[in-house]
């Protein structure tokens, strides 16, 4: 009785609920907090994997520890991790200014429009408790758990969006810590959470309740029909914005994409020379000045199943950029094919 009143009331929100594309016709301007929701009825029916979907790459930096009592991340090279123990007044500065990738919230993200969250999981060492956190560089203040339940807030105020959530690069986790971590996502999102079994199409999603997908980067993933497979991540490993697309392009005539869902990584990187010859830039100057140059080149993309087509693009700063309402737009080129 509970499943027919929630799909009955779900299709009453469904017919009421008509889609715009804005005032000038694009889907460029739908709101960004529940574009999905406001997309033609012609993309109800194709698979996620063939849409265009924002994403953001390491979405949860914007918490990073800056109490030097927090040591540096274990990825990080050993020179780095000696300077930082004997130079940290001079080091931490810099680590700081190149490793966060995103200012805004989770939840900010996620009202700006992003519908795929890069989330790099990590135990701190010498930790006694089964707290996990967020990395990249130092590790954040913020629970893998707090975040979690903030998504889940988020996602009970917006029932037709859907999100991807990619769990990766595992940093000191014990097979009992990734039980942990899998028991906490049940726990959080319970029947929201899609089995990858099942068809994942806006209208089937929205019919069966499924809001989230999640992706896991372990063998543990075997043993529960929640958690996906990962999702390629396209990482061009570049710090100009020109070698970053002369190396996608040649990907995507050589190999093309990927089945199912994939991420095309529009993160810059830079490297240790670049960082010592720019002293006084950050990972932010870099990237938002090479934005115009990205964007213009995601601009003439397209989304689909064909072999050069495109599925999610991620980037840095992504709510201070027009990335989010650029990636969307190039949905307009499925209308065209439906």
């Amino acid at each position: 009785m509970e499943k027919v009143f929630r799909y009955l009331s779900l299709s009453a929100v469904m017919s009421a609920v008509e889609p715009s594309m804005g005032d000038n016709g694009s889907l460029r301007d739908l709101p960004p907090d529940s574009w999905m929701s406001h997309l033609p009825h012609a993309l109800w029916d194709l698979p996620l994997c063939n849409l265009a979907i924002p994403g953001s790459h390491n979405t949860v930096t914007y918490c990073l520890d800056k109490n030097d009592r927090s040591p540096v991340d274990l990825t990080q090279p050993d020179v780095l991790q000696k300077l930082d123990k004997y130079m940290k007044p001079l080091i931490r500065p810099f680590v700081y200014k190149w490793a966060i990738t995103q200012e805004s919230t989770v939840k900010q993200q996620l009202d700006c429009g992003v519908r795929y969250c890069d989330l790099r999981i990590a135990h701190r060492p010498n930790d006694n408790t089964s707290d996990l956190y967020f990395y990249h560089g130092v590790y954040t203040t913020v629970t893998v758990e707090a975040v979690l339940k903030e998504i889940r807030e988020w996602l009970d105020m917006h029932p037709r969006e859907v999100v991807i959530l990619s769990f990766s690069h595992f940093q000191g986790l014990s097979p009992e810590l990734h039980s942990h971590l899998v028991q906490t996502i049940k726990n959080v999102f319970a029947t929201k959470l899609c089995p990858k079994t099942e068809t994942v199409t806006l209208r089937n999603l929205w019919h069966l309740g499924y809001q989230l997908i999640v992706s896991y980067e372990h063998n543990i993933k075997n043993c529960h029909n929640e958690l996906w497979s990962h999702i390629p991540y396209w990482w061009a490993n570049k710090y100009k914005a020109e070698a970053l697309i002369e190396e996608f392009e040649r990907r995507r005539r050589q190999s093309g994409r990927p089945g199912g869902f994939f991420v095309t990584g529009i993160n810059l990187t830079e490297d240790l020379k670049y960082i010592c010859s720019h002293p006084t830039e950050s990972l932010k100057d870099l990237v938002m000045s090479t934005y115009p140059v990205l964007l213009d080149w995601v601009e003439g993309l397209y989304p689909g199943s064909n072999q050069g087509s495109i599925n999610i693009i991620a980037g840095d700063f992504v709510t201070e950029s027009q990335l989010v309402p650029t990636v969307i737009a190039l949905n307009e080129n499925l209308l065209n094919f439906t």
